[in-house]
């Protein structure tokens, strides 16, 4: 499927502010052998004109048509929307790399759909540290995994969970930490999907959705959200922490687009550095 430069040619699923620092690097050629070969995005008429001002020969398609264009798609997009573009990679045989790993647990088939179609599918995770450590340590024994995570709360003064625990901080943020979750990661994903994507794949490299467990506070004096992972095995105990960002989406962190960089240049390096 790659084309005749011997590119790998890259589908971007979702155009908003991830995606489009991501198409941007793909066209000044920031990760040799990579290109971008199409996009496809929820409004297709906005998406045609952002394209315009950097990469106009880059063709802008419906989701369906998205994977007969390229070798590999990058889901940049939501959580609501990774049941349909799942569905439109893997049963064509791409390989799809996720940022929205919240949305996996609409998919509870996804790893069948996957081998049936010859598919892979791949989380790039460069908000969460030590998810090498914890998928070394899964091959032994595994007794805790314990995510706390602490987020802005005007990322979460709306959500609809936070709401009905009599949480309302929509119109006076709370002048000190509030915890507003304290669960499985099963449940932290459900209650949270646009939130607590790294429950997600620390559940899926570690010990499981339900021996999960994730704390979620509202913390109005930190700049961007805070993660602090805590594991304990009989091959080693682990105390992490990540400091997160904001992008110009105060909604989301500016390691995404990156890690999606970094996943696809791993794709072609030489020398892969982690297990």
């Amino acid at each position: 499927m790659r084309d005749g430069t011997d590119s790998l040619r890259v589908g971007l699923a979702g155009f908003g502010q991830s995606g489009r620092a991501v198409a941007e690097a793909l066209v000044a050629g920031k990760v040799p052998g990579v290109a971008l070969s199409v996009v496809s995005a929820r409004d297709l008429e906005k998406a045609r004109a952002h394209l315009d001002t950097f990469a106009p020969e880059v063709p802008v398609v419906p989701l369906a048509q998205l994977a007969d264009h390229c070798d590999l798609v990058v889901e940049a997009a939501t959580g609501a929307a990774i049941p349909e573009i799942v569905d439109a990679v893997t049963r064509k045989g791409r390989e799809l790399i996720c940022v929205s790993a919240g949305g996996f647990l609409a998919v509870p088939d996804l790893e069948e759909l996957a081998r049936c179609h010859g598919a892979r599918v791949q989380i790039a995770t460069g908000a969460m540290p030590g998810l090498d450590m914890l998928r070394s340590a899964a091959e032994g024994t595994i007794h805790r995994v314990h995510l706390k995570c602490r987020i802005k709360p005007g990322s979460l003064a709306n959500e609809a969970y936070v709401l009905q625990q009599g949480l309302d901080f929509r119109n006076d943020p709370p002048r000190e930490q509030v915890k507003v979750f304290e669960g499985t990661a099963a449940d932290a994903a459900r209650a949270f999907p646009r939130h607590l994507n790294v429950a997600v794949a620390i559940s899926l490299a570690g010990i499981g959705f339900e021996r999960t467990t994730i704390e979620l506070w509202m913390d109005p004096d930190i700049p961007g959200a805070i993660h602090q992972l805590e594991i304990e095995g009989d091959e080693i105990g682990l105390s992490l922490e990540s400091r997160n960002l904001p992008s110009s989406n105060p909604k989301t962190s500016r390691i995404v687009a990156p890690s999606i960089l970094a996943a696809l240049r791993g794709r072609l390096a030489p020398i892969l550095v982690g297990s």
